[in-house]
């Protein structure tokens, strides 16, 4: 097994955070020294990729038997020990185990020797000094070399197209391996197992260099040495000092600069304009509230406000002497227990498994049309003509 995935240091100039330092490269020094905090989401995302590595070595690497017992030895105590592994986690990440494998069975047929790596090493330090990362997978045969990347979260999908931080892991690739391989072409793929969301983008490795030369190399050499403009963006999500950046500040603010008028006098293309600035607005308020509340949790005061205690609901804290007392009472049990009700699908999942599940409740099972939701026109989703014509008969208050 390769060095555990929570243990390994990251570049400055990391490919996870190449979005950020791209787009405004003076914060990559102005984070360095502010240490890393770990969230569960995070911790269950590294415990996944352990898993996954421990079932792919399993699967794709040809093993004598004492390797067979270990990785089977490994696997038990990850399962054994791990907080975080589950049903859920087993079927998530079998299904990613499985497009894995497909696409090497791909590769394989292009050339009888491919290669896949797993945990790999990428240097691309041609283009971003100091610059290296950790590939999931990568799929190396002629012509073609294959990123392929994890994401275990259940929050926004992550797309291929465009994304720096997998361009970057397949040019350390390309680099170490381009003289072996005649690569032209450059897959590059994020599957995201619990939103049953896979996406790849496809460029020619000239299309490729060409981004790393124009726009990679110098926003690698402002941000190396501390220099450029500071801009804020939606690459703010993944910023240690989101929260108090005065850039992002400085852009936010400029809403109340815009001249509102009554609303009835506003066009539909201001308010789709208007709509941008909300939605930025809400996201630096949500985070300045949780710097500021972790502030006052360490007794750093913040003007004009203060730390009370929240509102609390009565909770009964032995339920089966509740019970008892209640029986006690003569009162009819359908007035203070409740009826058995099945556990949802998710949940049913995580017990039965995904597939088995289907099984069992074949034609039981129908995924209703979502509510309608207004969002910018590059959200992928196809668009919708108008609730009345294509949710006629659909009760959305209900």
């Amino acid at each position: 097994m390769t060095q555990a995935h929570a243990e390994r240091a990251h570049a400055l100039l990391s490919a996870s955070g190449a979005s950020r330092w791209i787009n405004c490269p003076p914060s990559a020094r102005l984070t360095e020294h502010i240490p890393d905090t770990r969230s569960e989401y995070a911790n269950e995302g590294t415990a996944a990729h352990e898993f996954s590595e421990i079932l792919l070595r399993r699967s794709l690497y040809p093993c004598n038997s004492k390797e067979r017992e270990k990785l089977a030895d490994t696997l038990e105590h990850f399962k054994a020990t791990n907080q975080y592994y589950g049903p859920e986690m087993e079927n998530a990440i079998q299904d990613y185990v499985d497009v894995v494998n497909e696409r090497f069975m791909e590769s394989k047929a292009r050339s009888s020797d491919a290669v896949v790596l797993l945990e790999e090493r990428l240097d691309y330090s041609e283009w971003v000094p100091d610059g290296y990362g950790t590939g999931d997978v990568v799929l190396i045969s002629d012509g073609v070399l294959e990123i392929i990347d994890l994401k275990y979260g259940k929050g926004v999908p992550v797309s291929a197209v465009g994304n720096p931080q997998i361009r970057l892991y397949a040019l350390g690739a390309w680099s170490a391996y381009s003289y072996l391989y005649d690569i032209q072409e450059i897959r590059m793929t994020i599957v995201h197992p619990r939103l049953d969301d896979i996406s790849t983008d496809i460029l020619q490795i000239e299309e490729l260099v060409e981004w790393a030369e124009s726009v990679v190399k110098p926003a690698a050499a402002l941000a190396y040495a501390g220099e450029g403009e500071f801009k804020a963006g939606s690459h703010c999500r993944w910023c240690k000092v989101k929260a108090t950046c005065r850039a992002r500040a400085d852009e936010n603010l400029k809403a109340l600069a815009y001249e509102f008028r009554d609303p009835s006098l506003m066009d539909n293309e201001e308010i789709g304009s208007i709509l941008y600035i909300t939605e930025q607005l809400k996201s630096w308020a949500k985070d300045v509230e949780e710097y500021a509340f972790e502030q006052a949790k360490r007794g750093n005061k913040i003007p004009q406000w203060k730390l009370v205690e929240g509102r609390s609901n009565r909770v009964i804290t032995d339920k089966a002497a509740a019970r008892l007392a209640l029986e006690a009472t003569g009162l009819e049990t359908e007035k203070y227990l409740k009826p058995q009700e099945l556990l949802g699908i998710g949940d049913l999942e995580k017990y039965i498994g995904k597939k088995e599940l289907a099984a069992v409740l074949a034609g039981l099972v129908i995924k209703p049309p979502g509510k309608p939701v207004l969002v910018p026109e590059s959200d992928k989703r196809p668009e919708l003509n108008s609730i009345e014509e294509d949710f006629a008969g659909e009760d959305f208050d209900a």
